[in-house]
């Protein structure tokens, strides 16, 4: 396999229902710069291009203790009140897809967050460096970070 060929890689996805309107749990994933409130590896987003006032491209700064990483962000898909998504890469490198989709809930909003490993080779010799981390463990590391992220998202908008 070329370093450039690595198709996606199965989905992770976690869900938590939200005790507020679809349309209220969209607009504030899509408001991209929130999710580093949420996150226990994001710590900064800066929106570098918008479409319409909508964030379409951001850069993500990222921490896991002694280690401070960034990544470069596409929003692919903004269905609004349905799903959003963004890739990511890093040096040019493709590195996954996170995403939410929505619906709606006798009790609000369910929200299921999903990742997808879109790593090659060169993203992977890259994530080790730069996050210390084993290929193997992300998809751990991230279903445990996605329900912290779902829990904290949830307090927030339960708590407006």
């Amino acid at each position: 396999m070329s370093p450039e060929a690595a198709g996606p890689g199965p989905e992770i996805a976690e869900q938590i229902t939200v005790a507020a309107s679809v349309a209220t749990v969209y607009a504030a994933v899509a408001d991209v710069r929130r999710i580093a409130r949420w996150s226990p590896e994001c710590v900064a987003i800066w929106v570098t291009r918008r479409d319409g006032g909508q964030p379409r491209r951001f850069v993500g700064w990222n921490r896991r203790g002694p280690y401070l990483w960034f990544t470069t962000c596409r929003v692919v898909t903004a269905t609004p009140n349905r799903e959003f998504a963004f890739d990511v890469t890093t040096f040019g490198q493709p590195v996954a897809r996170w995403g939410y989709r929505f619906t709606e809930t006798d009790g609000g909003t369910q929200v299921t967050e999903y990742w997808q490993d879109r790593r090659n080779q060169v993203a992977r010799a890259l994530g080790r460096i730069f996050t210390g981390r084993v290929a193997g463990d992300r998809p751990t590391v991230n279903r445990d970070g996605m329900r912290e992220t779902l829990r904290s998202l949830k307090r927030e908008l339960e708590t407006a």
